[in-house]
């Protein structure tokens, strides 16, 4: 991109966004002053202002935040309309199922909504137990714990794991929940070039030799691109350099091997040569929260010490009871991963051949779709949407602009009339908007 298109717009349009955020810049400063108990003189703060202007500057309305008026899978329904739905985690489509409704149901009635406490005074209950027993169990590991949140549950294990004179080396594009997690910790945190096991692990060899522990974490399949790790590499690379692997499988499970049982399974790896396991419930198993799955040692530590356990209420009895189930299901019925991977190479290929950049998509659950500037993916989601498909820009500093990009998440669930209508309404969305130029 040359430095005139910067975000997607020619140099005159520039050069007057750029008049117009200076002219903001001047009134916070101003309003900053007048306000020493505001928070208008924190930098952050001061900037996410700029971004709303230039977005009003240039016609743009947020993509975000959504309203969606019934249960989002497949299909939703946004101000009142069905769209084809490309914007939720509802992998193998079990979100409204009855089974797990009727789980969440009846644990509500035995224990109540809440936990109502942490689990360590007063919150424990059965379904937090057998929970855990089912996640320790698909994973060939000792024991599981769950947390309340999915994000975290990285940032506290990561933070309470790892020490000053820790390393954590990382993939570039690892979640920002690993981030906060490795900052909190105060280790030295190197990141290698995304999803490059040999850049992996000639930092992982320079960076070894002066840390007393290292920590080594990837994603079983990377949220941004769709893509998934050499698992098999960095098992071998963490028992060579004395590391332990830890591996966010939250867009995993449920996705990637042929029966959706998560990166191990793809990669033909004993799971536990993986010495942390960690992923989400709110994605393939449609509730909320977090879980580390490993040795019991590990997992007994944690749960009498890891702040964002001890501290934190428990999983509230339904959202455990039906994610219980919704294991249970993805077990018994691997033919609803069958199609969701059938769903996203559809998608991915059909993108392809209409000349779409998908970047390195597994064509598993996540493909994106790549746009180029941010200002240009934020209009190509609008006009997708005006076309009844409903698929969010991820933009910077999310993601290097240049790389902004629509992502779709498939399900199970979604039809194949579906898929290539949804790919029809994309060149008709891209072909729409303009090339730049300030408001469309």
């Amino acid at each position: 991109m040359g430095r005139g298109q910067a975000f997607g717009l020619s140099t005159t349009a520039r050069l007057a966004l750029v008049q117009r955020l200076a002219r903001r810049r001047e009134g916070q400063e101003a309003q900053a002053a007048s306000d020493p108990r505001g928070f208008g003189a924190i930098q952050n703060v001061k900037d996410w202002g700029l971004v709303r202007d230039a977005m009003d500057a240039l016609g743009i309305e947020s993509p975000f935040f959504r309203q969606h008026e019934g249960i989002a899978g497949a299909r939703s329904l946004i101000g009142n309309r069905e769209v084809i739905n490309f914007g939720s985690y509802d992998y193998v489509g079990l979100n409204g199922d009855p089974r797990l409704h009727t789980a969440a149901a009846e644990a509500m009635g035995r224990y109540g909504i809440s936990a109502s406490a942490s689990r360590l005074v007063s919150g424990e209950r059965p379904v937090h137990g057998a929970l855990e027993r089912k996640l320790a169990a698909h994973y060939g590991v000792e024991a599981a714990l769950a947390f309340v949140s999915g994000h975290a549950t990285n940032v506290t294990l990561i933070g309470h794991l790892m020490g000053p004179r820790d390393v954590i080396v990382h993939d570039a594009a690892i979640h920002n929940s690993c981030v906060e997690g490795a900052r909190l910790s105060g280790a030295r945190r190197v990141p290698f070039a995304h999803n490059d096991a040999a850049a992996a692990e000639r930092e992982l060899r320079a960076a070894r030799r002066g840390a007393q522990r290292a920590l080594l974490v990837v994603e079983g399949h990377y949220s941004m691109d769709g893509d998934v790790p050499d698992l098999a590499a960095f098992v071998r690379m963490a028992r060579k350099h004395d590391a332990w692997l830890m591996v966010d499988d939250a867009h995993g499970l449920g996705v990637v091997g042929a029966t959706g049982k998560g990166a191990f399974e793809a990669a033909g790896v004993d799971p536990a040569e993986v010495d942390i396991w960690m992923g989400t419930l709110s994605k393939t198993l449609c509730a909320c929260g977090g879980y580390v799955a490993g040795r019991a040692e590990l997992v007994d530590w944690l749960r009498h010490t890891a702040p964002g356990f001890v501290y934190s209420v428990g999983l509230p009895p339904p959202l455990a009871a039906s994610a219980a189930a919704a294991l249970d299901i993805l077990h018994a019925e691997p033919e609803r991963v069958a199609r969701l991977q059938a769903n996203a190479r559809l998608l991915r290929d059909l993108c392809r051949a209409r000349g779409f950049d998908t970047g390195d998509s597994a064509g598993l659950g996540i493909v994106p779709v790549v746009l180029g500037s941010s200002v240009r993916a934020a209009r190509v989601s609008a006009a997708l949407l005006e076309r009844g498909v409903n698929a969010l820009p991820i933009v910077f500093p999310a993601v290097p602009e240049g790389a902004a990009r629509l992502r779709f998440f498939l399900s199970s669930a979604h039809e194949e009339a579906d898929i290539r209508a949804a790919v029809e309404a994309l060149a008709a969305a891209v072909d729409s908007v303009p090339a730049g130029d300030g408001p469309a």
